[in-house]
């Protein structure tokens, strides 16, 4: 073996270089076998959690600048984090920050559905997975919120943050899109996006999101789970001509007037008066009728309405004016005689009713 001999300025000028190479080395094998050692198979593991711990985190999350992606996600995170430890302590609830208001701002899938449905597919296999994210996202869309114990833990100064305590005006948003559901919420509690309370509902529902995520990953992992989530009567009428069955078009779960008019409208509405003293729906004509008839309604000022025509089973034909606003006035629908299929009413009695903010009206009609 040669051996090479080095002078002393030589080893002072490479000999750092020589040993930070080795630190380096040493440095990148310890990491290979950390990394290596840190692999946790997919899906992670997961433990049974309390869904009120989820509430409360969820919601203070919401107003500790995480808003309501991450504020779901973030409120699962922290207690599997202490529940079970890595790989939960290895994620940051952050990465699913850009969920905010329906993804930055944008008013698509609200960031509450995007936090949970991410924390599901991190710890449930794919196959499994769908039915929970449906039965989550099913749940928002019809259920009543800011729920009843969102609320009552307000009252009751649970929260650790407390901006806003008094209960809060509950809707059901009929879409997973955070653009209808916050717009129909500040509609009907007549508040704007900006105001206290409207951030407060999100926080709210926020915890009411995430106690869900528990509830229905608890069930899973119990083996109790049972689906309850259907589409709605509305979404497989569409379905049975623009869906596999038919012109495969389209694929939904969302109530498609969410977004889309009906495009086989039953009846011209025209503004036949600009003013009116009362909410009332008024008899159709000509009653009975084969083809076409009127039905005139007026409302004293500016009300969502909501006209179905329906048969003596309670079973809706026809939505005439679904939830729309409408100002002060009276008005002219020329029904002509259709469901929301398109198909002919068959001869028999059938109901027209009438919503506008505190009123409900109905009318009798005969089909010959």
């Amino acid at each position: 073996m040669e051996l090479t001999t080095i002078s002393k300025r030589e080893f002072l000028k490479n000999g750092g270089k020589i040993a930070l190479g080795a630190a380096i080395g040493v440095a990148g094998m310890n990491a290979t076998k950390i990394f290596a050692d840190d692999t946790y198979p997919w899906p992670w593991t997961y433990a049974i959690l309390d869904p009120d711990q989820a509430r409360i985190i969820g919601h203070d999350l919401y107003w500790n600048d995480k808003d309501c992606s991450s504020g779901v996600f973030g409120a699962l995170l922290t207690l599997l984090q202490k529940a079970v430890g890595a790989p939960w302590t290895n994620i940051p609830m952050e990465v699913v920050l850009y969920g905010r208001g329906g993804g930055a701002s944008w008013g698509t899938l609200c960031g509450t559905l995007n936090g949970g449905a991410a924390m599901i597919s991190l710890c449930v296999n794919k196959n499994d997975s769908t039915a929970l994210i449906n039965e989550l996202w099913g749940y928002y869309m019809t259920e009543s919120m800011p729920t009843q114990t969102a609320n009552d833990f307000a009252v009751q100064g649970k929260y650790t943050v407390q901006k806003y305590n008094d209960p809060l005006i509950s809707n059901v948003s009929g879409s997973p899109l955070c653009h209808p559901s916050v717009s129909q919420w500040c509609f009907v509690a007549k508040k704007k996006t900006g105001d206290t309370e409207r951030k407060e509902r999100c926080a709210r529902i926020v915890g009411d999101i995430a106690a869900k995520t528990v509830e229905i990953l608890n069930a899973y992992f119990n083996k109790t789970f049972v689906a309850t989530f259907k589409d709605s009567d509305g979404v497989n009428g569409c379905l049975s001509c623009h869906g596999s069955s038919g012109q495969a078009n389209v694929f939904t779960h969302m109530e498609c007037s969410t977004c889309h008019p009906n495009p086989h409208a039953s009846g011209v509405i025209e503004n036949t008066n600009k003013s009116a003293s009362e909410y009332k729906i008024m008899q159709n004509y000509p009653n009975p009728f084969s083809g076409s008839t009127t039905i005139q309604f007026s409302i004293p000022k500016e009300e969502k309405v909501q006209i179905e025509v329906y048969d003596m089973r309670g079973d809706v034909f026809a939505t005439l004016i679904d939830y729309e606003l409408y100002q002060a006035g009276t008005y002219s629908i020329t029904y002509n005689g259709m469901d929301d299929e398109g198909k002919r009413l068959v001869p028999g009695i059938y109901f027209c009713r009438m919503i506008a903010g505190p009123y409900l009206g109905t009318i009798k009609m005969n089909v010959v």
